[in-house]
């Protein structure tokens, strides 16, 4: 309209009818625009779309600048790698940086952003803050800054257009942007509507055209969608976590206490930083790496699980307590439904430093132990939900031999195990719990022992780290059962050919029985018998044969020179002699010992035949190989005849006779019974086995004295690899295949080189 002043009134103007009809009509439409503007205010029934209050979007309520990292960030160049590379490509994406609290999420995500921003990206950062709205506003502001334009803000605020859809139609339109959404720990929350955020419907979507980086404790790709690249932490690398150790804390001592420290804090970063923060501070008692590693064990609730004001009630401040910052997300699991994941998570923590079979943690476990009710169902529900939010890991399956189903193991970080065990109430509920737990290990032992064939040998190396602890709380209730347990289970590894595991058992045993039988008690003699004969398996022979010495005087002095374990002491304390190349000792004790069982137990006794076959290897030893073939035939024969085809000292008499074939220049009949027995020992104890392994070592050398030298190489590279593998690159045994590998190549090194030289000249 116009305004304008004049000394005479227009002829309409002097109309009333036509004036006051005029008016009427605007005040009409007027009307109508108000009521309209309302309706639209409420949404309309037809689109579903809503309007918003876009008031502060302008403006912004907050700071949406990253934090800054004060420290550099280590042992995470992978990650950052990672990151930087989708930020500078051509595209967008949705990557999400998750796993337990305390692994440093958001500063990863920071040292990212800081990257990013050097480069000249735009980059917003949001917090999550369980509001969908305030998201909703947070990520319209972003995308203002990005350039979403006012009238397209304006569309939102009356309820003309989706706001979610308008902010990612924008953002799908700008490039070389990033924004951060921190700590969305309640994705199902997150809005619009319910659902996890991998239906990208809602304020979480992989379409844009820079990267939406999102942190959060929930890892499972169920969650975030096919489109969404997972970073699952870890803890950091030893030597990273030493240096993150170091950086806080130059003075406080070498660089390989800070990595010996930084290893017991288990790689996690909120304990690295907490406890170089602590080394940093002139006032604190503890002001070297070594002293608060020694301080831990004595103070660990103060040092790393201490309080704080407002930790209990801010969750904000509690991510920064190690005491508190798992209790995040087992609140969160227990308001989802999952109400057996903490009391699941401390009965692990209960348990040893070491990954537990799945089996042991049953649903009369858990309800033994706490008193509540549970089922299969909600014992899976609750360790999926912890290994959700990255409290639990599952290493890779049991080492199963052929034809062994795997077995599913379930693990604590040692860090959340610890802290978790410290909050447990004492005395109560920890002893209900310990005495459930010692109840649920003996029937463990009990089924794997009755496990047919080498079904429980996977499990059986779990279980060996729990049961030390567990004889120490039994010992003052049931000692001998206790013991019998860890007999039991030793037996099991020593079929299983787990010499290492198998040695902590009888270690603890002797111990065990030394402090409450005494020295001289028969159980005592017996442990340091099995000990020792463990001990020669892993190629310790000289304090093998020093055990042996002690067990065979003592044996006689308690016993009586022809008690069956005086002379079992004998026979071992000879095979050792043997080991260490004390060939002509051995050989005497062999032939006392054969007599002595033939005399009082005869001559196809077990007893008596496993005498002759160590008078057997031994006169090998000493070079006389027709009497010792002799002897090997003999044996070989009987145990056929008593023991069956099968038996293990049946293949062993096999596998002797062969060796002493070869010694004898009869290498086409040796290697036949090195294929025999190599394919039965397969077949029995399966490929990863000590004894198959020591089997295919013996026909690889066969192969090599008939010149089949590739065969006898390709041979002795698989046993080393799996050697390697299963007991270790520094093993006696493995030095061996190294030495055979070598032996075999240079052999048919030799031999092309030969074939070579002989070639006739071209014309």
């Amino acid at each position: 309209m116009t305004n304008y002043v004049t000394a005479e009134l227009p002829e309409w103007a002097e109309n009333g009818v036509l004036v006051w009809s005029v008016f009427g009509a605007l005040a009409v439409v007027s009307l109508g625009l108000f009521f309209w503007e309302r309706r639209l205010a409420a949404g309309s029934p037809d689109d579903g779309v809503r309007p918003v209050p876009l008031g502060r979007i302008a403006a912004g309520g907050h700071s949406m600048n990253p934090p800054t990292v004060s420290a550099r960030v280590r042992g995470r160049e992978a990650e950052l790698e990672r990151i930087g590379t989708l930020v500078r490509g051509p595209g967008g994406g949705m990557v999400v940086v998750c796993g337990a609290g305390g692994l440093g999420k958001t500063t990863l995500a920071a040292e990212a952003s800081a990257r990013a921003r050097a480069e000249g990206r735009v980059v917003v950062w949001i917090r999550w803050r369980d509001d969908p709205a305030q998201l909703g506003q947070d990520l319209a502001q972003a995308a203002h800054i990005l350039g979403l334009h006012e009238d397209r803000l304006e569309e939102a605020r009356t309820g003309r257009v989706s706001l979610v859809d308008a902010v990612w139609e924008h953002l799908a339109t700008v490039k070389g942007w990033l924004i951060v959404v921190d700590n969305v720990d309640t994705p199902t929350q997150i809005g619009p509507g319910s659902g996890l955020p991998a239906a990208y419907r809602g304020w979480l979507r992989p379409h844009g055209g820079g990267v939406l980086l999102v942190t959060s404790r929930d890892t499972s790709p169920q969650t975030w969608g096919p489109d969404a690249g997972l970073l699952h932490l870890q803890p950091l690398a030893d030597d990273a976590a030493g240096k993150v150790l170091l950086d806080a804390a130059r003075r406080a001592g070498t660089a390989a206490e800070a990595e010996a420290l930084a290893v017991r804090l288990g790689g996690l970063p909120l304990a690295l930083n907490a406890a170089g923060t602590y080394l940093s501070v002139s006032t604190s008692r503890h002001r070297t790496f070594s002293a608060y590693q020694h301080a831990l064990e004595a103070e660990f609730a103060d040092l790393l699980g201490a309080e704080h004001p407002g930790a209990a009630t801010d969750p904000e401040t509690a991510r920064r307590v190690v005491r508190h910052t798992w209790d995040l997300s087992l609140d969160q699991l227990h308001s989802d439904g999952y109400t057996l994941a903490r009391p699941v998570l401390q009965l692990l923590a209960l348990l040893e430093p070491a990954p537990v079979p799945r089996t042991l943690m049953t649903p009369g476990l858990v309800t033994d132990a706490t008193g509540l009710p549970a089922t299969a169902a909600s014992v899976d529900a609750a360790l999926a939900g912890l290994h959700q939010y990255g409290l639990l890991h599952t290493p890779g399956d049991g080492v199963p031999g052929d034809g062994v189903p795997p077995v599913n193991q379930l693990q604590l970080h040692p860090l959340v195990r610890d802290v978790t065990a410290h909050t447990l109430a004492r005395p109560e509920p920890t002893d209900t719990w310990l005495t459930a737990i010692d109840e649920h290990l003996t029937r463990a032992v009990d089924v794997v022992a009755g496990m047919p064939g080498r079904t429980g040998w996977p499990t059986a190396r779990l279980l060996a780290p729990h049961l030390r602890s567990h004889l120490d709380r039994r010992a003052q209730r049931d000692f001998t059962t206790a013991v019998g347990t860890l007999d039991d289970l030793a037996r099991v590894l020593n079929d299983a050919g787990a010499a290492p595991e198998e040695l902590l058992l009888r270690r603890h045993v002797l111990n065990a029985e030394s402090r409450r039988l005494g020295l001289d008690h028969p159980h005592t003699l017996s442990s340091r018998n099995n000990l020792a004969n463990t001990l020669s398996e892993l190629g310790e022979h000289q304090q093998a044969a020093g055990l042996h010495r002690q067990n065979v005087a003592d044996r006689e002095r308690v016993l009586g020179p022809d008690h069956p374990d005086t002379l079992s002491s004998r026979n071992n304390l000879a095979a050792t002699l043997s080991d260490l190349g004390e060939y002509q000792q051995a050989a005497e004790l062999c032939r006392q010992n054969l007599a002595d069982n033939e005399r009082l137990f005869g001559p196809d006794h077990p007893r008596t035949l496993s005498s002759r076959n160590n008078l057997a290897n031994t006169l090998s030893d000493l070079g006389e190989y027709q009497q010792a073939a002799e002897l090997c035939r003999q044996n070989l024969a009987d145990r056929e005849r008593v023991l069956g085809p099968d038996h293990p000292d049946t293949l062993s008499s096999r596998n002797n006779l062969a060796a002493t074939l070869n010694e004898l220049g009869e290498h086409e009949q040796a290697a036949e019974l090195c294929r025999q027995n190599l394919a039965d020992n397969e077949r029995l104890f399966g490929p990863d086995h000590p004894r198959t392994l020591s089997r295919r070592n013996n026909l690889a050398n066969a192969l090599n004295r008939l010149g089949e030298h590739r065969q006898a190489a390709d041979l002795h590279q698989r046993n080393l690899t799996d050697r390697e593998r299963i007991i270790g690159p520094d093993h006696p045994d493995t030095l061996i295949s190294h030495n055979n590998l070598a032996g075999a190549r240079a052999r048919l090194a030799e031999v092309g080189r030969r074939r070579w030289w002989q070639l006739p000249r071209r014309r």
